[in-house]
């Protein structure tokens, strides 16, 4: 169905939900239909509507005018949610099998309908209870490759590729991983939040003018850097998953940004999963990163031989530079993550649901270690099974 925009915009209420559903005809006439609110997010009402005869469902998510983890007091755009609706179209242009079906989006009311995906599990969720989904790391790495392959000047009419970019000027999303990401967490700044104990270790943060400079230069490039439409928000808890199927859900953070963002925030959602986990049960997380970037290589340099529309493709080493800088940037930005996700604004369950205090604190601790280390030694690393290495070191390294 087309964007409507011929609504008023109010919060959807349950009884609101089922009346839209209704209206668009997405169920038989007179099926008994339940519903419930089951958002659990930051920025949004989320709506489960089920046919009690069928079992069948459908999704209606709906932006708030602010972020519900502050309060009004943050207020927000509703053009987020235009921007998912889209980029879940454009992504299912390139990789339907990765992405929700987008039944109907009205920008006024800000609300996408979508295919119900209640048959798979939150990745984040699952991998916390142990589970290891075998075919995410390749299916997120194809999904990466594709995505980013096609939306790039490599893949698509370079003309065309900055009228797709210009839909996707997302700048209120943007602002808040430019703070919440790059800059927040590495200054005394109101938004942090830590326990106690971690104050020294976060001071030495603060102070540490080596780590700014670097964290500046990621910025910059995720401040300047159109390489491709990217998620903007690539973790565990925006993907639903099971052991056969996997699906990237909540691209309202897209924008054009630099190729190695959404590798980045994969990496290190992955990692900080592992550093919840005893040491024996951290092997499935390792081999996930390690086989998200050679999937996505070995499939974007596919693309690239076969359908790159770029004049100067076949210079030598020029893919090779390419997937180089992709690579240091995407381990700069997972360091960036795992310091945000420990002593920024927004947390993960990962972390902060481990029980034992002590042992919270130590693996809050590896992850500010290990964060500081990727994005020190990322242009020092050679391949991606450095990053188990560094992950082992962190511990005992030094942040001064």
């Amino acid at each position: 169905m087309a964007v409507s925009k011929q609504s008023v915009y109010e919060p959807l209420t349950e009884s609101a939900a089922i009346a839209l559903a209704v209206r668009l005809r997405l169920f038989p006439e007179g099926a008994p239909l339940v519903c419930r609110e089951i958002g659990d997010g930051n920025l949004n009402l989320v709506f489960h509507i089920v046919n009690q005869q069928t079992g069948k469902g459908i999704i209606i998510k709906q932006a708030l005018p602010y972020a519900k983890v502050v309060g009004e007091s943050w207020p927000l755009t509703l053009k987020r949610a235009a921007i998912e609706s889209n980029a879940l179209r454009t992504f299912a242009s390139y990789v339907p099998e990765y992405v929700p079906k987008v039944y109907y989006s009205d920008e006024s009311l800000a609300i996408t309908v979508m295919e119900d995906l209640s048959h798979l599990q939150i990745a984040r969720k699952g991998l916390i209870e142990g589970k290891t989904y075998p075919l995410l790391s390749q299916h997120i790495g194809e999904y990466v490759a594709k995505t980013l392959f096609y939306t790039s000047d490599f893949g698509m009419n370079q003309q065309e590729k900055k009228q797709l970019a210009q839909s996707f000027v997302n700048p209120e999303l943007c602002k808040i991983t430019e703070d919440l990401v790059f800059t927040d967490p590495f200054f005394d700044h109101e938004t942090n939040n830590f326990e106690d104990e971690l104050r020294e270790d976060v001071k030495e943060l603060w102070n540490d003018d080596e780590l700014h400079l670097e964290v500046a230069k990621l910025k910059r490039k995720f401040l300047t850097e159109g390489d491709a439409l990217i998620h903007g928000d690539l973790h565990t808890g925006s993907i639903f998953a099971s052991d056969e199927e996997t699906k990237v859900i909540d691209p309202e953070f897209a924008f054009y940004g630099p190729f190695g963002f959404d590798l980045g925030q994969f990496f290190a959602n992955l990692l900080l999963n592992a550093l919840s986990r005893p040491e024996q049960e951290q092997e499935p997380l390792f081999a996930h990163v390690e086989k998200t970037w050679e999937v996505f290589a070995n499939v974007f340099s596919d693309l690239w031989e076969q359908h790159n529309v770029e004049p100067y493709a076949k210079t030598p080493r020029l893919l090779q530079d390419v997937l180089h800088s992709t690579f240091v940037d995407a381990i700069g930005f997972a360091g960036c993550e795992v310091i945000r996700r420990t002593i920024g604004l927004a947390h993960v369950a990962d972390l902060d649901g481990i029980e034992d205090k002590e042992e919270r604190i130590r693996a809050k601790r590896h992850a500010l270690r290990l964060g500081r280390s990727l994005i020190l030694q990322r242009n020092s690393l050679n391949d991606i099974q450095e990053i188990r290495s560094l992950f082992l070191q962190a511990p005992l390294a030094p942040t001064n």
